[in-house]
């Protein structure tokens, strides 16, 4: 038996007037999410148990089968385990955001939680500059992919409060600084950084190049080292993670799966879908299991972008999905869970806790009488409902 995930992160969303009161996910064209919903198990799941934040971190771990209430330390520690670095018992790892900040009224607002989605060699630049210098043995800062960037705070504190700059979209930035105990050391770094990156010469670069620059970092996604079992030691079964951000595969490393990097995998809208599915599928050759995570259509929520959440959605399934049905025919007995990990509203720009219509699909061909396809609404007629997601997995497995 071979299983695969297919994670088209915050696909799910709410009804939107722009498109006759149906989401995104009822709009767009996705022909094999509703032959698969229609021929095979459709629901919803509450990936997000009750008071955490409905961030990606926690909401991936419940699908990769983890209870993020036996194993959540924090966003971070899983990034900077993709990225290789250790983190000691007191050490504090911090996801470091490239932003845009404008004056805006007599304030200053978070205009792009990206940097005008900057691209991972700029990224790497301007990090390796704030490195030089602000970077201490106590502060050390490490290149990511994108805008994604890591800071680790050796020996640091860890019960300050912070925001993720995704939530603060066009907000002012005053009212969202990280507060608590350490949390003044954070802003002096904030505040230190656009120094570095004002005067960096990529700055009027992309200023000249009509793109948004970087002209700050932003400090949020906080936690220490996480210890969870091994995914083997969990359910039996070798697997592999395919993703363009280190989150995802973050927790593929804590979770001792193989982390498959593709080339030309971009986090967003102009991601290399074919490099990815082929990875995939040779993956399944070796191993019992993949998890094939899609970020495109949670940062065009992120943006507010309706053009590009349905061209998101409808590439997730007509460049991943259908070829993936397609491809796990040849291993013969196989299931696919294909589902969001959160919803992203383009009206709120953020995550939200609500539950999200998953898919269980096993090459069934008899047809689910009054399933209209995969969506929102759909799941919701199903009447199966999930409530602790990692069990989702379980349910994947048989067990």
């Amino acid at each position: 038996m071979k299983y695969i995930v297919l994670l088209g992160d915050g696909m799910s969303d709410e009804p939107m007037q722009e498109l006759g009161g149906k989401t995104p996910l009822q709009a767009a064209r996705t022909p094999h999410m509703d032959a698969m919903a229609r021929r095979g198990r459709i629901g919803l799941v509450r990936t997000v148990p009750e008071g955490y934040p409905p961030g990606s971190d926690v909401a991936n771990l419940s699908v990769f089968g983890y209870d993020p209430r036996a194993c959540y330390t924090g966003r971070s520690p899983l990034e900077a385990a993709s990225m290789g670095v250790e983190l000691g018992s007191a050490d504090v790892a911090f996801r470091v955001n490239l932003v845009n900040l404008a004056p805006t009224r007599g304030t200053l607002v978070m205009n792009d939680y990206s940097a005008g989605h900057i691209s991972t060699a700029e990224g790497r630049e301007l990090i390796e500059a704030i490195q030089d210098v602000m970077g201490t043995e106590e502060f050390q800062f490490y290149p990511g992919v994108g805008y994604r960037h890591l800071m680790v705070w050796r020996n640091g504190k860890c019960g300050m409060t912070v925001v993720p700059p995704h939530d603060i979209s066009g907000q002012s930035i005053l009212e969202h600084l990280p507060k608590g105990e350490g949390a003044e050391r954070l802003i002096e770094l904030m505040n230190s950084s656009q120094l570095v990156l004002n005067n960096h010469p990529q700055y009027r670069r992309r200023l000249e190049e009509g793109k948004v620059p970087a002209n700050s970092i932003w400090l949020w996604g906080h936690g220490k080292a996480p210890r969870m079992a091994s995914f083997r030691e969990k359910f039996g079964l070798t697997g592999a993670v395919i993703s363009a951000v280190d989150l995802v595969r973050g927790i593929g490393v804590c979770a001792g799966l193989d982390v498959i990097k593709v080339e030309g995998a971009t986090g967003y809208i102009d991601t290399n879908y074919e490099g990815k599915v082929t990875a995939a599928l040779e993956a399944l050759e070796a191993h019992d299991y993949v998890y094939l995570h899609v970020e495109a259509p949670d940062e065009a929520g992120h943006g507010g972008n309706l053009e590009h959440k349905l061209k998101a959605i409808e590439d997730f399934d007509a460049r991943v999905v259908g070829p993936i049905m397609a491809g796990m025919e040849k291993f013969g007995s196989y299931r696919i869970l294909c589902t969001p990990d959160h919803p992203t509203p383009l009206r709120l720009k953020t995550h939200t806790d609500a539950p999200v219509p998953f898919i269980l699909f096993s090459g069934e061909t008899s047809e689910n009488a009054g399933v209209a396809g995969y969506d929102e609404e759909s799941a919701r007629s199903a009447g199966l409902v999930v409530e602790d997601g990692f069990r989702l997995m379980e349910m994947m497995l048989g067990r």
